[in-house]
């Protein structure tokens, strides 16, 4: 009886909406105009033309926040006076009834046109940025859309200024449409749709019968078009394997060369943001994880965005739609959106070909090393993580490390435990693509997995006890273990090599360390950061203050980085501050500073069942 209401409670979803679609379809749609006479000053105008049905009000939203980045941002808080005009050009009453809100008196007009230019000039992948060269707009930054009616499809038509030659889409141009004419199906299209316009390079490849397009804006002769596209070709091939299809006929990388970073989501698409020298250098290409910092490299980038095609934009937690677009939408599963999609992303580069299994051993030892580094892992659980990314994630400070852990980091180490477990506990048979695809098959559309389900394909895949370590391991603050995988695979972290304690037959002295991290200003050196269990924390040192002296010796921006050759562990120094105009002597007991004890590498003598576990999960060598 259970199995039959749920089979009609699914049929009667699926018919209600196709009811909805059809409906939706044969709607009115809103008609979106927009012009730049004012680029230069980073002014997007806006008209656009609502259907009213005849009623005396129609009241309009903005979105405060984009799917994607968890975070409220007040879009509205960038446009200027919206005016209102019934269809004869008579001018109507629009006042603001919320902060993201209009309500306009209709007067009884079957339609009403608002009009307002939108300041542009943030340059993240989630803002717009106008100028005279090009625009990047994002669709809950741009428009105004009927509340209520998140179903109506939306036209949006760009005049461009002469000098530039076209814009790009990922949406449709509809049939008979002139140039730069696009069709969003509803409201969640039009949000999920962003448009590029100027003179961009665009390069093209195929795969499966689908196109694909890598947009360059602005464009630049720096960038190794072909290069990209031969890379970013093996990526899609290799996940459009791993999931079985291509679920798009078009797809867009816009690859904005603006000397920012950062990448953002879409449904057939993603904005990405890099150096248009990126595909000059390597390590700025591919990535070079023993690089002082690590460096991901565009292609990581661009494997993770493009990952969630099937993660999260299809496949989605359950409390992300349909989307709130005016308040937070609370998900405890962002480990699952964003972490796995993490750990599939350099994978992904391994299986393609695109780095090596070193390469790819590296990568993950620093995502280990990242979690293990920061005191907020015991603080925070991955789940806690994930449902407080709205107040925390997305708004560091100082003391973001020892009071919580990026979802991000601690997602993508658990995705590798997790691929282990599942390989261990079906004789390598089975892996944590199983789960992805199962969970694809049974939750990707419009209802979303909750975070019991998504657990129940891991157990239908790898069994009971593997469920049970993942629910746990969700929501502990305990370190995870990472023994049981490390031996299944016959891996282990590297011993650092110890530090010698004579030199030339005598005693060698360990260099100091505080643990404070810094910045330099001319010759002063500041804290940004303190974390805890460090010498620094322990002595009360705090962000901001200013390092003047430890003991009687003046300390500068050249003297700071040497202090440990003149002050060795075990000693205690006082160290000068300047707090707030006061100064305040702070003694601190120096130590040796931790060495870094999470290397993965290959045991020296693995066992033939180490060696094809290992090789079952990377690829032969």
């Amino acid at each position: 009886m259970h199995t039959f209401l749920h089979r009609l409670f699914l049929i009667t979803a699926m018919l209600l909406s196709a009811h909805a679609t059809i409906n939706a379809q044969s709607a009115e749609p809103v008609r979106h105009t927009l012009r730049f006479p004012d680029a230069k000053n980073h002014y997007v105008q806006v008209e656009s033309v609502f259907p009213t049905g005849g009623a005396a009000e129609m009241e309009v939203f903005m979105a405060v926040w984009t799917p994607g980045s968890y975070l409220v941002r007040e879009y509205a808080r960038n446009i200027d006076r919206v005016e209102a005009a019934d269809p004869a050009g008579n001018p109507l009453t629009a006042v603001k009834s919320r902060k993201n809100r209009w309500l306009v008196r209709t007067g009884g007009a079957p339609s009403v046109t608002l009009r307002y230019t939108i300041y542009c000039r943030e340059m993240t992948v989630r803002t717009n940025f106008v100028d005279d060269a090009f625009a990047m707009l994002q669709g809950a930054a741009t428009y105004l859309s009927p509340v209520g009616e998140n179903q109506r499809p939306h036209l949006v038509r760009l005049e461009l200024p002469p000098n530039w030659k076209q814009s790009v889409s990922a949406l449709p141009t509809p049939a008979g449409a002139g140039a730069n004419t696009y069709l969003a199906a509803d409201y969640d299209t039009l949000v999920d749709s962003p448009i590029v316009a100027g003179n961009p390079d665009i390069f093209e490849f195929d795969v499966k019968g689908r196109k694909h397009q890598i947009v360059n804006l602005p464009a630049s002769d720096q960038w190794d078009g072909p290069k990209s596209v031969a890379a970013v070709k093996r990526i899609v091939e290799q996940f459009a394997a791993m999931w079985g299809e291509l679920p798009y006929e078009k797809y867009v990388f816009f690859n904005m060369l603006v000397e920012a970073s950062g990448g953002l989501e879409h449904k057939n698409s993603t904005v990405l943001m890099t150096s248009a020298l990126a595909s000059r250098s390597d390590d700025a290409f591919y990535g070079n994880p023993n690089a002082k910092p690590p460096q991901s490299g565009w292609l990581s980038l661009v494997s993770h965005e493009y990952f969630h095609v099937w993660n999260v934009k299809r496949l989605r937690p359950r409390e992300l739609g349909p989307f709130d677009y005016e308040g937070e939408n609370y998900t405890e599963s962002l480990w699952v959106a964003e972490g796995l999609t993490s750990y599939y992303a350099d994978l992904a580069l391994l299986r393609a070909g695109l780095i090596d299994r070193d390469n790819y051993l590296a990568r993950l030892s620093g995502a280990i090393a990242e979690l293990q580094t920061q005191p907020g892992r015991l603080v925070q659980s991955a789940a806690e993580s994930s449902y407080d990314a709205w107040i925390k994630g997305y708004r560091p400070d100082e003391n973001s490390p020892n009071s919580g852990i990026s979802y991000y980091t601690k997602g993508n180490v658990m995705g590798f435990l997790l691929d282990v477990r599942i390989r261990q506990a079906t004789g390598n048979t089975k892996n944590l693509d199983d789960v992805m695809r199962l969970a694809y098959q049974r939750y990707s559309g419009a209802s979303g997995y909750s975070a019991e389900e998504f657990r129940g394909c891991v157990q239908e895949v790898a069994g009971a006890a593997v469920e049970a370590w993942v629910e746990k391991a969700e929501r502990q603050t305990a370190d995870l273990d990472y023994s049981e995988a490390l031996g299944h695979l016959g891996l282990r972290f590297r011993v650092p090599t110890p530090i010698p304690t004579r030199e030339s037959g005598r005693e060698r002295a360990v260099r100091g360390w505080t643990g404070a991290e810094t910045r330099v200003n001319g010759a002063s050196v500041f804290v940004t950061g303190v974390l805890r269990g460090t010498p620094a924390f322990e002595a009360g040192l705090s962000a901001d203050d200013e390092i003047l002296a430890v003991g009687d010796r003046r300390i500068n921006a050249s003297l700071w980085p040497k202090l440990g050759e003149y002050y060795h562990a075990g000693e205690t120094v006082d160290m000068l501050v300047s707090r707030m105009g006061q100064l305040i002597r702070l003694p601190i007991r120096l130590r040796e500073e931790p060495r870094l004890l999470w290397q993965l590498e290959v045991l020296p003598n693995p066992s033939n069942a180490q060696r094809d576990s290992l090789d079952a999960w990377l690829g032969a060598r």
